[in-house]
């Protein structure tokens, strides 16, 4: 059970309702994380601005593999099981693939770049060393896209966090940051 309210779409603030149509109207269902954040109006259109923004940048392989990796640092379980679905079902990753994700891998070599440096920043929160951004550079990332990869471990730290804080019940098929991946 959520410590945090979870508002049905009717039940949701009137200024939420829109965004809340508009994710059914994608996804064909209004997940449990956005009907949380939908508490806060002005919470919900900045993460979904900010989600929305992010999702003209890099490929969505790259930024599931980053979502599931951070996911795994914060240990949250909601966001490693909504990010092991769309991974599997939107962005087309293999359950290998997955596992190493989860690892801050990626059996890709450019991808592993980026997972490798996502994880690094989430887990040491930003301080990350000179051969870190070297590293990512030379694996053909501009400093444009360095700085779309930190955003994306921001906006998933903040979803981390959230369902953290609130124990969202999981509303996907349940993954465990404590279960080896």
């Amino acid at each position: 059970m959520s410590r945090l309210a979870i508002p049905s779409v009717d039940a949701a603030p009137e200024a939420s309702k829109p965004t809340l149509d508009a994710v059914r109207q994608q996804l064909g269902v209004v997940p449990n994380l956005f009907r949380l954040i939908a508490n806060s109006p002005a919470a919900l259109a900045a993460f979904t601005g900010f989600q929305g923004a992010l999702a003209k940048t890099l490929d969505v392989k790259t930024r599931e593999r980053i979502a599931l990796a951070v996911a795994q640092v914060n240990g949250c379980d909601y966001c490693l099981s909504a990010h092991t679905y769309l991974g599997l079902n939107l962005a087309q990753l293999g359950a290998e693939e997955i596992a190493l994700n989860r690892r801050g891998a990626s059996g890709d070599a450019k991808a592993n770049a980026a997972v490798q440096f996502a994880a690094r920043v989430a887990r040491e929160r930003g301080h990350v060393s000179d051969a870190d951004l070297a590293a990512v550079r030379l694996a053909g990332f501009t400093d444009a896209q360095i700085v779309e990869i930190v955003a994306l471990v921001a906006v998933n730290s903040f979803t981390n966090f959230l369902n953290e804080v609130a124990k969202t019940e999981i509303d996907f098929p349940v993954v465990r940051a404590s279960e080896a991946a």
